[in-house]
């Protein structure tokens, strides 16, 4: 019987092995240019890569086998015998603190956490087409209590591919992160090419026992060469990367052989500082019942490392915000504390700051400090307060010229609540104090007039003197967890002086197809509240030089401006733009060269017709291909959202669409658009009469 048992069980084992997985072609449509066939344990997807060449992916479903059993361009074969590696780490989120899922201060890493390897059984394979792209399901993928599938998509028109682990759990209060990447035993690959964070391409011959190491580079890219062609592993530019205060450059790609002591072969790959800066480290959000998107691209090319690259940074135009006609683009809340940790510590000055070459080279045109952060003397006394303003105004003015505004704020974070940021149309000199009996202003010599301000009151009288503007900083998170709401009904909240709210990718959420809900929720509320205020970008960062990852954290407002005023004039066309509308927020891939609702612009009030019918005239510009439109309206009460599929877009696209909609009852309309990667514009809001 003992030997019967043993001669049995291997040929069992055989037959379980080998059993062909029969895959579910259902949801594939033979309309769009992709082809897919199947033999035996081999299932080929073949699809329009532009430049008439097609790229093509053998699939071996083979339970023991490399899941790529080959990834061509062309004729080429650019690599084989690769698998897709996932590795995610597992914490609690702290939901009773303060905000729940909006929570920034955890410190996630401090607390119990485990890394997994995602683990891929090839059981279950369908196929189905959506609109210009073909996605292959593969599974079940699996790791602690959070299981699901693996998901790789073709996107026509580019040597594109997105490979993602989309994964739920059912359990309560998880916090996440994930490293990923491709890996092989037996690597075809002769190099790796990385680009510096000096800008420069670096490379190392593939070694195959030599140990993984972490790499800190530019344009969040790594790849991997061989003699036909490149492959180059890359994440979603913004999505991919947690919020922190700082944009500290943490060594986010690695390869060898390997890795973390987790992943078995020689790959390379993204990763995420399971410590962060290691101040307040929040990682992703992973709600039950939500589908985690853990995902990174792989772009092809037929060419070497250096071609492969200058197609990777056009996907962010080499992480630089385009110039766009009629526009200006202005990004705020910087803590750089040049100030004081410069120019009043005695340090040398030089002539042109590392982070203003940042901010040039990023292609910005208006930058928006927020100086004295807890640094300096806001509250005085005089002698102390009033020349750290004056070495800001003097900073500012000069570092700024034709092309380019340095224009001084402060996130001042008295008298209102909460924190919130100021900006004024030009220097003004005031005091965040106000001693019994002290004028409200005064003249003082060499620097004209003075404000003392001692309560709300005097805050927003200040701001209408001046034609200021005040706004929520990080609305319902962070030192703002209760604001704007507890304060919505307050005169400075409802007056024209106070703006609004900024927007900024936090908490993240890998489930969410747009960034930053937290604050396009406060948007619509605070149009259902019936005023009428306006949400600018922030970036809310500490630290800028050239070697951070300043771009994945970077967020800007593109403004309707021909031109920059000199910063010797009214800053005014600036603050009118953003208390008006007359701007859209975007993380840089998507754009809004155009948006009519009836021929008006954002911030228009305008008349519907009787029916109740609109018509959004909406022109986009895009680099990764798009995913949807949303068209979002309120009656005062509820939120509305119609949503527009963008499924047959194709990377690199430039097109006008018009939308008829009904918007009878509504009192109000605003817009998104948002691509694959998670990148995406949104517009301010139409009032409707």
């Amino acid at each position: 019987m003992k030997f019967l048992i043993s001669t049995l069980l291997p040929l069992c084992m055989t037959v379980f092995t080998f059993a062909q997985v029969k895959v579910d072609m259902k949801g594939f449509k033979q309309t769009n240019g992709t082809l897919v066939t199947q033999q035996g344990q081999s299932l080929e997807i073949s699809w329009p890569a532009g430049n008439s060449l097609k790229g093509k992916v053998v699939f071996d479903l083979s339970p023991s086998r490399p899941l790529f059993k080959a990834i061509s361009l062309g004729q080429q074969q650019i690599t084989a015998g690769v698998d897709p590696a996932f590795l995610m780490t597992v914490g609690k989120r702290d939901l009773l603190s303060q905000n729940s899922w909006n929570i920034f201060f955890d410190k996630v890493p401090n607390k119990p956490h485990q890394s997994y390897p995602l683990t891929l059984k090839k059981t279950a394979v369908s196929v189905r087409t959506e609109g210009s792209r073909t996605i292959a399901s593969i599974g079940p993928i699996s790791a602690e209590t959070f299981s699901g599938m693996l998901e790789v998509t073709f996107y026509n028109g580019s040597p594109l591919l997105n490979i993602a682990a989309v994964i739920s759990t059912e359990e309560q209060a998880k916090a996440i992160l994930f490293d990923a990447g491709m890996i092989s035993k037996e690597s075809d690959w002769q190099r790796i090419s990385w680009m510096n964070t000096g800008d420069s391409m670096q490379q190392a011959p593939v070694i195959s026992n030599d140990s993984a190491r972490n790499l800190a580079v530019k344009y969040r890219a790594i790849a991997a060469s061989g003699k036909q062609g490149t492959m180059v592993v890359f994440p979603p530019p913004h999505q991919y990367f947690y919020p922190l205060d700082e944009a500290f450059n943490l060594s986010f790609t690695w390869y060898g052989n390997q890795y973390r002591q987790m992943v078995k072969g020689y790959g390379i790959g993204i990763r995420q500082e399971l410590e962060g800066d290691k101040r307040f480290v929040p990682w992703f959000n992973a709600p039950p019942g939500t589908k985690q998107r853990l995902n990174f691209f792989c772009l092809l090319s037929k060419d070497n490392d250096a071609a492969a690259f200058t197609a990777l940074k056009a996907f962010t135009h080499n992480d630089r915000y385009v110039e766009l006609p009629g526009f200006k683009t202005m990004s705020s809340h910087f803590h750089n504390e040049f100030v004081m940790k410069v120019m009043m510590a005695g340090q040398p000055v030089p002539e042109h700051p590392e982070f203003v070459k940042v901010f040039r080279n990023l292609g910005v045109d208006i930058v928006h400090l927020a100086e004295f952060h807890y640094t300096a003397d806001p509250r005085g006394p005089d002698e102390k307060r009033l020349p750290q303003l004056k070495a800001l105004f003097d900073l500012c003015e000069k570092q700024s010229d034709n092309k380019f505004l340095l224009l001084p704020g402060e996130e001042p974070n008295e008298f209102f609540g909460g924190h919130w940021l100021n900006f004024f149309p030009r220097p003004v000199y005031w005091v965040m104090s106000r001693k019994p009996g002290q004028p409200y202003v005064e003249e003082k010599p060499g620097y004209g007039k003075v404000y003392h301000i001692g309560d709300k009151e005097d805050m927003l009288r200040l701001l209408k003197d001046e034609q200021g503007l005040a706004w929520t900083a990080h609305p319902r998170t962070k030192g703002s967890v209760n604001t704007p709401d507890n304060y919505n009904h307050e005169a400075f909240f409802l007056s024209d002086r106070f703006m609004g709210a900024a927007w900024k990718a936090m908490p993240a959420d890998l489930s969410q197809p747009r960034l930053g809900k937290r604050v396009l929720d406060l948007m619509d509320d605070m149009n259902n509240w019936g005023t009428k205020k306006t949400v600018i970008c922030e970036a809310d960062l500490f630290t800028i030089t050239q070697h951070n990852e300043m771009y994945a954290h970077m967020n800007v407002n593109y403004l309707m401006l021909d031109k920059l005023p000199a910063y010797k004039d009214s800053w005014l066309p600036i603050l009118d733009a953003m208390q008006h509308g007359r701007f859209f927020g975007s993380t840089g891939e998507v754009l809004m060269p155009l948006l009519k609702v009836n021929g008006h612009s954002s911030g228009d009030s305008l008349q519907l017709s009787p029916n109740g019918m609109a018509t959004i005239d909406l022109k986009l510009q895009w680099t990764f291909p798009m995913n949807f439109v949303e068209i979002i309206s309120g009656d005062g009460k509820k939120v509305y959202r119609e949503r527009v599929p963008l499924t047959n877009t194709k990377a690199f696209g430039d097109k006008s669409f018009q939308f008829p909609v009904s918007l009878r009852g509504r009192k109000w309309v605003r817009v998104e658009a948002w691509d694959v990667a998670a990148n995406g514009a949104f517009s301010q809001t139409f009032w409707l009469l």
